[in-house]
């Protein structure tokens, strides 16, 4: 099944099936991106970590100056309600979204009692078992919290993203290692990243120029449980090309093996197979 081919929109107390029209041309969110959203995952029966996702997008909320308008519980049961509508087996991309639709004080600033919610819940399959993908360079790099609302899963925030994932697919990459201001490895254009060496894992620390993510921190702790040694240090470029293997963390695909990184050259091996099996496991024993 195409991705976008099942939709189903929950705005304004109602449930619609397709790709509802929620923003208006004058909205605040439309033209100036007070724009807030999170991702969840639905899929095999379960919904892994749903409240952290919700709890984040709560927080979002607030950190991009929006009121959120409904409680962590009463948006579970809503994301329940919707995915009920699904086949069984549909992998669903579960999107809570809201932005302002009128401007504060000087325009510019959002107005945080006219924040509206919606939720698009929009068929996505999961990657296979043994999709992997290729990373390089990109001159784009994370801001910094002073330049922008990186606190937040905002919207605004994508189109850097997407510049990245530009200039490397140009060079026939998949995807961009992507630098902090200072010029460490922050993160991916798309996902959290992880490198293991001599059967340590390592993952750059959270610095405030990435969000850390939650099946970031999902993997962390199933591998610390697992009696894997997991730091979160301060990486270079130099330190993922010495790298034994490399793997992506998020919602989309939740653990995504690296086979490349510029000209170097990655096995697919036994951390990052560990870090995929751990999770569906725990995600199963979760259900």
């Amino acid at each position: 099944m195409a991705v976008g081919e099942v939709i189903w929109t929950w705005f304004k107390g109602a449930w619609h099936q397709g790709d509802l029209p929620v923003m208006n041309a004058a909205d605040h969110g439309t033209w100036l991106g007070s724009l807030v959203f999170d991702g969840a995952r639905a899929f095999d029966g379960v919904m892994p970590d749903l409240v952290p996702h919700l709890e984040r997008f709560n927080r979002s909320a607030g950190a991009m100056g929006l009121r959120p308008v409904m409680e962590v519980a009463q948006m579970a049961a809503l994301v329940e309600e919707g995915v009920a509508k699904f086949d069984a087996d549909a992998a669903v991309y579960i999107r809570p979204m809201c932005w302002s639709t009128e401007g504060g004080p000087g325009v510019v600033m959002p107005d945080p009692e006219s924040t509206v919610f919606s939720l698009c819940l929009e068929q996505i399959p999961m990657a296979a078992p043994d999709a992997a993908q290729t990373l390089g360079r990109t001159r784009f790099i994370r801001p910094m919290i002073t330049m922008a609302p990186v606190d937040a899963k905002a919207a605004c925030l994508y189109p850097n993203n997407g510049r990245m994932l530009r200039d490397v697919r140009s060079r026939g990459f998949d995807n961009a290692l992507v630098a902090d201001a200072l010029g460490n490895v922050a993160e991916t254009a798309t996902a959290n990243v992880f490198m293991v060496k001599d059967g340590i894992v390592r993952t750059p620390v959270p610095n405030g120029t990435f969000l850390n993510g939650v099946t970031r921190q999902r993997i962390i702790g199933l591998l610390r449980d697992a009696g894997r040694d997991v730091r979160e240090e301060t990486l270079s470029f130099e330190d993922f090309e010495a790298a034994d293997e490399v793997f992506l963390t998020g919602n989309i695909s939740k653990v995504t093996p690296i086979t490349r990184f510029e000209d170097r050259e990655y096995e697919i091996g036994p951390v990052t197979r560990l870090a995929r099996e751990l999770y569906w496991d725990w995600a199963g024993a979760a259900a």
